[in-house]
């Protein structure tokens, strides 16, 4: 799959959404988004950047460039590898989400 551009940071660094990942210069920094309304850090972030609506890890986005990186990881999951690897890869995804929500760190 090919990165879909999201934005430039201050510092000339780009933010793209590879492979289901938010990443800042190639290195992944999140599979999701996180509103701002839920972000546990929101009140730094907020001041830092007025008009974020949205955070991914580190990255606080803007709504428009949150729907850009929602698209693409949205984008990201319809692409279904049927692989053995693909398949254990979503499995150890879904045994880890259903973990944390039970309260396992």
């Amino acid at each position: 799959m090919d990165a879909a551009y999201i934005k430039t940071t201050q510092d000339g660094r780009k933010v793209e959404v590879m492979d289901g990942w938010v990443c800042l210069d190639g290195v992944r920094e999140a599979d999701s988004l996180i509103p701002m309304d839920e972000h546990p850090n929101r009140q730094a972030i907020t001041k830092a950047v007025p008009g974020a609506t949205h955070a991914a890890g580190r990255l606080p986005f803007t709504l428009a460039e949150a729907a850009m990186a929602q698209n693409a990881l949205s984008a990201a999951q319809r692409d279904f590898d049927a692989s053995p690897a693909g398949i254990t890869q979503r499995l150890r995804r879904a045994v880890w989400v259903k973990a944390t929500n039970e309260g396992v760190d």
